[in-house]
């Protein structure tokens, strides 16, 4: 699944631990960046030290 920006995405970790992520889209690096709903915390998928993965569209 491609991630479109400004929706919210349902993400398995790889603890599986279920997170509803915002997808902010690239920059011009074309690094990824992603809001948790949760926290409101922002980051990059660079920064992600874990396995994940997109498992639907919320």
């Amino acid at each position: 699944m491609t991630p479109q920006v400004d929706r919210v995405y349902v993400i398995e970790l790889c603890s599986g631990e279920l997170r509803r992520w915002s997808f902010l889209g690239l920059d011009r690096r074309e690094t990824a960046w992603w809001r948790d709903e949760e926290t409101g915390r922002t980051f990059s998928e660079a920064s992600l030290m874990y396995v994940w993965k997109i498992v639907a569209e919320a």
